[in-house]
């Protein structure tokens, strides 16, 4: 995962590094999209092998991405109303970052099949969305309206965060050379980065705000009982503790007698499979 941030970050902020015409934007981004994809593939693997992800996680990543695909077209983006990063945060916050940056690349990418939004910006709003899942995992522990009231802080700045990262990935080749919030390249990054920061300030901090308050009415209004059923979810999907068979030992006189439990205070519990078959104590009053 942290390979994966890296070069998201990479692949947003090489205008301060490398000039355009080194780093050009027509076989960029489908190779960005390549090595994106092995990366979530590599996360989810390290997941599975960390015991973080298991197969009922990875169905219920499933769902969600499909589910955060279907709502995405209900915003469509007008005047920056998205309803696709409110179930980011909520996840990742409950799920973990790997979970949240994994699910933030698969619904991006299965709402850009359906909605036809293919394109060289399609990784980068893979990135976004993935960053915004990710650090919802990181955020401190909290529980209760305090919760809540931070994971709404949190989404509305996200929605900051996403337009800012987004813009970075066009600005070099939107504006004018001439323009004073033009990208230029060789200038010393301190004035490089004064120059971005108008350029994201006059294009889209109108666009930006609707996706923040979007995210933070979302969160307040929905947040308390999305995290309620993600978390049951999360403790119905927990496969059982390993079942445990403990042997007979034989008394004096050769009957078995159960081997006694870890501090000797009665019988080592059998699992309701024994107690099914009638090899242990509770045969013939075990009810299911």
């Amino acid at each position: 995962m942290t390979l994966a941030a890296f070069l998201g970050v990479v692949a947003f902020f090489w205008p301060f590094l490398v000039a355009p015409g080194k780093f050009g934007s027509n076989y960029v981004p489908p190779l960005i999209f390549g090595v994106l994809l092995v990366l979530v593939l590599c996360v989810i693997l390290s997941e599975i092998a960390e015991g973080g992800i298991d197969s009922k996680a990875l169905a219920m990543l499933g769902v969600l991405s499909a589910v955060n695909a279907a709502l995405r077209p209900l915003g469509a983006g007008t005047a920056g109303i998205e309803t696709v990063f409110f179930l980011l945060v909520l996840a990742g916050r409950v799920y973990g970052p790997g979970f949240g940056f994994t699910l933030g690349c698969t619904s991006l990418f299965a709402s850009a099949l359906i909605t036809g939004g293919v394109g060289p910006w399609m990784p980068y709003q893979m990135f976004g969305c993935a960053f915004v899942g990710m650090l919802a995992g990181f955020l401190p522990r909290a529980s209760g309206r305090r919760e809540v009231l931070m994971l709404a802080v949190y989404g509305s700045l996200s929605g900051y965060l996403f337009g800012f990262l987004l813009n970075l990935s066009f600005w070099p080749f939107s504006l004018d050379p001439n323009s004073s919030i033009a990208y230029l390249p060789g200038l010393p990054f301190t004035e490089q980065w004064q120059r971005y920061i108008a350029f994201d300030i006059a294009t889209s901090l109108g666009w930006d705000t609707g996706r923040a308050v979007t995210n933070l009415v979302c969160i307040l209004l929905a947040g308390p009982a999305v995290l309620t059923t993600f978390r049951r979810a999360a403790r119905k999907a927990r496969f059982r503790a390993p079942v445990r068979f403990a042997a007979a030992v034989p008394a004096e006189g050769g009957s078995a007698r159960p081997r006694q439990g870890p501090v000797g205070r009665g019988p080592a519990p059998y699992s309701a499979r024994t107690r099914r078959s009638g090899r242990g104590p509770g045969h013939g009053d075990d009810h299911g």
